[in-house]
């Protein structure tokens, strides 16, 4: 993925999504399962968010440095995440994608990294 923090609304647009994602597991119904799994301070899980995200979008991998390798799988190991707690997280967070004005592919690309890495985080059997 190339850099798209020079285009407008990339890197104030990355923000956005950070900021509204956490709200919109807060807020929304369909999200209870998902919720439930997160701590209620919001803090912490924002900011590796957003480092995550910059990242993928063709910043330095200051998230890396910071934290080590993100070894997603292991650090998801501990919480109950099935199917229903995947899909809620991906509804939420293709809302938030939805709702930002992010340069044209970034969205898409976002999208799809997103959604190959969640079904890995999964470790209930359906």
């Amino acid at each position: 993925m190339s850099a798209h923090f020079d285009e407008p609304g990339g890197e104030v647009g990355i923000c956005r999504l950070v900021d509204r994602f956490p709200d919109l597991m807060d807020s929304a119904p369909e999200a209870v399962h998902v919720r439930a799994l997160h701590a209620t301070g919001r803090k912490v899980s924002r900011e590796k968010l957003e480092l995550c995200l910059t990242g993928w979008t063709g910043d330095p991998p200051v998230s890396a440095e910071k934290f080590g390798h993100p070894r997603l799988r292991m650090r998801h190991f501990p919480f109950a995440i099935g199917a229903r707690e995947r899909d809620e997280w991906l509804r939420c967070m293709d809302q938030a994608l939805f709702e930002q004005a992010l340069p044209d592919t970034l969205p898409a690309q976002l999208r799809r990294r997103l959604h190959a890495l969640a079904d890995p985080m999964r470790y209930q059997p359906e």
